[in-house]
């Protein structure tokens, strides 16, 4: 599941409405919809609120909004699974 389908699937089954989630979050209606539509991506700050709003486990967004990240790095690319490799074995390598 993508972030933006989990971020949809969580305000739906609490029954909230788009502006409310937009409330606590502090944004407006819009974004909330843009975020759910994939046609945008939360700040950190965001991330956090949400988590709070939809009762979501912090750590389990940020994995999700940080493999989002990497994969439209590298998406298209012919060698992008072999740079993500390299990638997960310097970060394994640092201790991250």
């Amino acid at each position: 599941m993508t972030l933006s389908q989990l971020l949809k699937h969580k305000r739906e089954t609490k029954g909230l409405l788009l502006r409310e989630v937009a409330s606590i979050v502090t944004v407006d209606t819009a974004l909330i919809s843009k975020l759910e539509k994939g046609d945008r991506k939360p700040t950190r700050e965001q991330l956090k609120k949400l988590a709070i709003a939809l009762e979501i486990e912090h750590v389990h967004l940020l994995k999700l909004w940080l493999s989002e990240k990497v994969y439209e790095g590298v998406k298209g690319e012919d060698v992008a699974v072999d740079a993500v490799e390299l990638a997960l074995k310097r970060l394994k390598e640092q201790g991250e």
